[in-house]
């Protein structure tokens, strides 16, 4: 069970970094309009990053538990 833990937060983490950073370079690049009007919210980058943080941490709690749990038997 911990090895598809590991491995769907892993790729999860990665494809939100990849997307939060996409975001972020069209918005740079003035393509991208965040948040069109003020009343409707929208989906920015930083959802994307913080969901990437995320699933990084849980990607490396996982491994840690895993590797301890290995050393111990």
């Amino acid at each position: 069970m911990e090895k598809h833990i590991l491995t769907w937060s892993y790729w999860l983490g990665i494809v939100c970094t990849v997307i939060a950073l996409v975001l972020r370079l069209l918005g740079a690049l003035g393509l991208f309009l965040p948040q069109v009007a003020k009343s409707t919210p929208s989906i920015g980058y930083m959802s994307f990053y913080k969901g990437a943080v995320l699933f990084l941490v849980i990607a490396v709690a996982t491994a840690s538990y895993t590797w301890a749990r290995s050393q111990r038997s």
